[in-house]
Formats: structure tokens, C-alpha cells, sequence
């Protein structure tokens, strides 16, 4: 067992592995920017150091700082949370010469499917479907339009290094081809220092679904059911919900047994995520693998009754997955809301600012992962997201009502927040219907 994890992340995923590290009797050592020294993770953890100023790169993506904390406070393992550095290859292999565990992946797994075109090129040899697309790196405009054409618009364009939905532009049709083309290369090259991109078929109509898998080292792979992330707006998701309403139990099974292939195509070691779009025939294609533990991680949890984030730590200490596939039982139905301060009426805008009050909703199967305080003041430099509403329900209507129920008893005051905007899709009769597109284009008219 590891006597010290230090974590290398802030915010509500921070608080999130602590409180997991609590209950097996872990210490912890959480690190800060200078803006978060007096943040809730800083605070709750047996010991902080403070590892630079508020900008990502001199702080959480500073590599030789964060692995200076873990030596100097004599930690064996860090886990990166999501984001940062959790899908950084490099780090795993600098942890693993200053003698430090990383609580994720090996090395190969994060680059194999840390390149798009890789992960795509490898699902084709495992025999998982993937969406029709070029399968190599692609910088030349002119070069890219004429293998769009043949792919036949509307096509998308993504960057090869991407994530995030960054490095990511839908071309509708030829005439706006060039310009979407210039204008996700350059953003991939700010966002990832590469210009290297490839285009895939746009598929319309299509559901965002991904299955949560864990898998250790001698090879046995699970997954824990999908997770329906279709409501999204510029490529982020802002929902999730475990089951699906557009998956039944035969397709279930078909897909995870995919996504199970999948991962062991990569020999796969840690907790992580196969994603696909579903259309309208449901027919499924491989998307992309999140080798981290994922944001809407709580809705698996509560269906299944797994702590995905001890099962990570445990598999990284070497032991064998606590689970068997016929071990996994599915039990209600769960949601998820990512609470942003951010002003839905003014293009979605992010809005920092100091907490002057707040309350948060309780009861059976309601949970919420936060790291907010009243007089916490929310830095303008990180991600909006300052809370995760989670509700369990016994069936989807059940946990929709319980969801407009916490919504409607949320309070957070001094900035503005998604709550309302939340409330109001949970009473739409769309989404009780499970008609997600409407809702999305209904979000792209809000993101002017």
C-alpha cells in the first residue's frame, strides 16, 4: 500500500481522490499555484506546497516542479486527476525515473492513443469500427481538401494530438473547407504544438456514447456500462446519464464487448474510457480512448457501487481488478450536471468571482463533488467548472425528478452560474423524451 499519494490537480477532482485516499488510510499531499494556496484542496490535505504562479504552465503543467513535491515530501505515487497532465506520456516516464508510481496508464498506452490517427489505425486492426477518415497526418491544405472531397462533405477536421475539443472544426460543406481547415491547425498548433490533423466523415444525428473500462496488469479488462454524454455545447459535455435511452440491452452488450476489445488492444492498465458516436441506425464507431479517469466518472459510480478512483489506485499497486464482468451490476438510473460560473444568457461566458453565499441540496442519491466555500474566490484562469450535481434515482423519471428537486435548491451567490439553464432542460419534455438534438441546437444558438 502507498503511505503518500501526492495529487497532481486542483479543484473538485483534487478533493474528490483525497477523500477516496481518506478511506484506505493514504496520506496525501495536494500542490497549488500561488491563487489556490487557501483552496479547498490545499486545505484538506495532509500537507500542500505551494509549486508557482497561477498559470498552468508554471504550476499544474510544470513537470520538474510537481515531481520536486512529490521527492521533497517523500511520496511513492501521483495521481494527475484529469486534465494537466493526466494524458502526458512524458510524465509518466519522468515519474518513473525519480522512482514514483503514476496512478494511471503506462507510458505506451497515453502515446498509442494520445495520437488519434494511431488509436484509429489500431482499432482497425482489432477489428473495431471506426468512422470513415484518413488514416495518416495531414498538414497541406490543398492536400486535405482533395481527400475531403473524397471522403465527401460534411467532413470534420481534427487535430491529430487533440482533446478537448480543441483542434476540431465540422466543415459543412467545400466552399468554407480552407478556411476551418487554417483555423483548427492553428489552434491545435497553440493547443498542442502540432499542426498535424486528419478528417473524418461528420456524422449527423449521432449520440456522444462512451463506456467506462478498468483494466489491470495480467490482462483482465471490464467495463462498467456507457455513459449517453450527447449534450454538449462547443464540443464540451455539460450532461451525462448512465444508462443510455438509446441503447438496449443487446446493443449494451454489443458495445461493451467492443470497447473491452478495444482496450485490450493497447493492453490497457488503469481506469479509462472508450468513446463512439451511435447514429440513428445504430450502427457505432470508435472515436477516441480517454486514458484518464473522466469528469462524469460519478454516474458509473453510483449505478455500479465501484470507487473508480481506488480501483486505480489498487491497479497501480499491482493488484489484480476487485471485479469480474459478471461481478458488474447495474442498479437505477444516474445524471450528472456540470455546474459552471458561467452566464447562459451572455454566450455562455465565464464569470469568476468571490462565493458570498451558497448552499448545497442533500438527501438519499444526491451527491455533489466541489471544492466551493463560502468566500472562495474563483480564479479567471482555470476551467469555469466549480461543481458536479449528481442524483441516483430508481428509474430515469425518477432521477430526472430528483435532479429539478436539487437544481431548484442549489444556491451559489456572487457569480453567476448554469443552474437555472439546468433546471430548465430538466423540465423540458425533450429531454424527458430523450430528444437530445433539439437541445443542442438550442445551445449552438446560445454560444453566438
Amino acid at each position: 500500500m502507498f503511505d503518500k499519494i501526492l495529487i497532481a490537480n486542483r479543484g473538485e477532482i483534487a478533493v474528490r481522490i483525497i477523500r477516496t485516499c481518506r478511506e484506505m488510510g493514504i496520506r496525501t499531499v495536494a500542490v497549488c499555484s500561488d491563487v489556490d494556496k487557501n483552496s479547498l484542496h490545499a486545505q484538506l490535505a495532509d500537507e500542500s506546497v505551494c509549486i508557482g504562479p497561477y498559470r498552468a504552465k508554471d504550476s499544474y503543467l510544470n513537470m520538474e516542479r510537481i515531481l520536486s513535491a512529490a521527492i521533497q515530501t517523500h511520496s511513492q505515487a501521483i495521481h494527475p486527476g484529469f486534465g494537466f497532465l493526466s494524458e502526458n506520456s512524458k510524465f509518466v516516464k519522468l515519474c518513473g525515473k525519480c522512482g514514483i508510481k503514476f496512478i494511471g496508464p503506462d507510458q505506451s498506452c497515453i502515446e498509442k492513443m494520445g495520437d488519434k490517427l494511431e488509436a484509429r489505425n489500431i482499432m482497425i486492426a482489432a477489428g473495431v469500427p471506426v468512422i470513415p477518415g484518413t488514416n495518416n497526418p495531414i498538414k497541406n491544405a490543398k492536400q486535405a481538401f482533395e481527400l475531403a472531397k473524397e471522403i465527401g462533405f460534411p467532413v470534420i477536421v481534427k487535430a491529430v494530438h487533440g482533446g478537448g475539443g480543441k483542434g476540431m472544426r465540422i466543415v459543412m460543406d467545400a466552399s468554407e473547407f480552407d478556411t476551418m481547415f487554417e483555423t483548427a491547425k492553428k489552434e491545435s498548433k497553440n493547443a498542442f504544438d502540432s499542426e498535424e490533423m486528419y478528417i473524418e466523415k461528420y456524422l449527423t444525428n449521432t449520440r456522444h456514447i462512451e463506456f467506462q473500462i478498468l483494466g489491470d496488469s495480467f490482462g483482465n479488462v471490464i467495463h462498467l456500462g456507457e455513459r449517453d454524454c450527447s449534450i454538449q455545447k462547443r464540443n464540451q459535455k455539460m450532461i451525462e446519464e448512465t444508462p443510455s435511452v438509446a441503447i438496449n440491452e443487446e446493443l449494451r452488450q454489443k458495445m461493451g464487448d467492443t470497447a473491452v476489445k478495444a482496450a485490450k488492444a493497447v493492453n490497457y492498465n488503469s481506469a479509462g474510457t472508450i468513446e463512439f458516436l451511435l447514429d440513428e441506425n445504430y450502427n457505432y464507431y470508435f472515436m477516441e480512448m480517454n486514458t484518464r479517469i473522466q469528469v462524469e466518472h460519478p454516474v458509473t459510480e453510483m449505478v455500479t457501487g465501484t470507487d473508480l478512483i481506488k480501483e486505480m489506485i489498487n491497479i497501480s499497486l499491482g493488484k489484480e481488478l476487485s471485479l469480474k464482468q459478471e461481478d458488474v451490476v447495474f442498479s437505477g438510473h444516474a445524471i450528472e450536471c456540470r455546474i459552471n460560473a458561467e452566464d447562459p444568457d451572455n454566450c455562455f461566458m465565464p464569470c469568476p468571482g468571490t462565493i458570498t453565499d451558497m448552499h448545497f441540496p442533500g438527501g438519499n442519491g444526491i451527491r455533489i463533488d466541489s471544492a466551493l466555500f463560502r468566500g472562495y474566490e474563483i480564479p479567471a484562469c482555470y476551467d469555469s467548472m466549480i461543481a458536479k450535481l449528481i442524483v441516483h434515482g430508481r428509474t430515469r423519471e425518477d432521477a430526472i425528478n430528483k435532479m429539478r428537486s436539487a437544481l431548484g435548491e442549489m444556491v451559489i451567490q456572487g457569480v453567476k452560474t448554469n443552474i437555472d439553464f439546468h433546471y430548465a432542460v430538466m423540465s423540458e419534455k425533450e429531454f424527458a423524451d430523450g430528444d437530445f438534438e433539439k437541445i443542442n441546437e438550442s445551445l449552438k444558438e446560445r454560444c453566438c
